[in-house]
């Protein structure tokens, strides 16, 4: 298992330690069979990058909470276990925090959730019933996480 954290922003601290013992606590309740634990990396950036990102990708010219890179399926070049990035703005996740009166450290958390469950194919966008089914499976997660 090779989990890569990177804090790519000055202005809020960002508690890796536990960012760390978080993924790998959500990645151990993922039955792998008989694949290698999957690799994956963490990107913390300010709400100019992720603006960028969100315009690139997604057509959105605005700054966003977390957005997950899965890595593409059928390329000869990825190492089989690789699932992909996820990127959060730690500037977007402080004001989320202070807005649903939760701690920082739940809102990263929840955003870790929500990017993983992406990286899996969970698609809240597609469908209400696909966001029905990522919910059920971001609350089992937070329930592990608590």
């Amino acid at each position: 298992m090779q989990i890569i954290i990177q804090n790519k922003q000055k202005k809020i601290r960002i508690p890796l330690k536990k960012v760390n013992q978080w993924i790998k606590k959500i990645l151990f309740l993922k039955k792998w069979g008989h694949e290698s634990p999957p690799e994956l990396s963490i990107i913390f950036v300010s709400d100019a990058v992720i603006q960028k990102m969100n315009k690139r990708y997604r057509g959105k010219n605005k700054p966003t909470d977390v957005l997950s890179f899965p890595a593409p399926c059928h390329s000869e070049a990825k190492p089989k276990n690789l699932l992909g990035d996820i990127m959060i703005s730690a500037e977007t996740a402080k004001r989320d925090s202070r807005k649903f009166k939760i701690s920082f450290d739940e809102e990263l958390k929840f955003l870790l959730i929500h990017g993983f469950l992406h990286l899996l194919g969970y698609d809240h966008e597609a469908s209400r019933k696909e966001e029905l089914r990522m919910q059920r499976q971001e609350r089992k997660l937070w329930k592990y996480l608590k």
